[in-house]
């Protein structure tokens, strides 16, 4: 069962787009969105997550010699990331990601 948020689309199209732009859309519903629960939860994991990915992508690439390799495959896990978060939001599902997850989770539910 879907829910409709405060924009007018079923949560689980937000869900999706928490996650579309990275950390920057995470935020974005994170401030627009209010009411509805699952949208907030799945903005501030996504904000979460995928800034703590990309300071560490970022960081990554300034090791000498092997930085640059380092950090495509730290891009290639966050594809990897991305694209199944975006499929849990879609299915409806609130899978929480082992430590961002539950501090995602505890802000919006308790």
């Amino acid at each position: 069962m879907t829910y409709k948020t405060s924009i007018g689309l079923n949560e689980n199209i937000v869900g999706i787009l928490c996650y579309l732009g990275f950390w920057m859309t995470g935020v974005l519903f994170l401030f627009i969105e209010k009411e509805n629960k699952f949208v907030r939860f799945h903005a501030i994991q996504s904000a979460m997550v995928f800034m703590i990915l990309t300071a560490t992508v970022f960081l990554v690439a300034w090791i000498p010699y092997v930085g640059w390799l380092l950090a495509d495959f730290g891009g290639f896990f966050s594809l990897f990331v991305w694209l199944s978060l975006m499929f849990i939001a879609w299915r409806g599902s609130k899978v929480k990601v082992p430590v961002i997850g539950k501090i995602a989770y505890n802000y919006v539910y308790k």
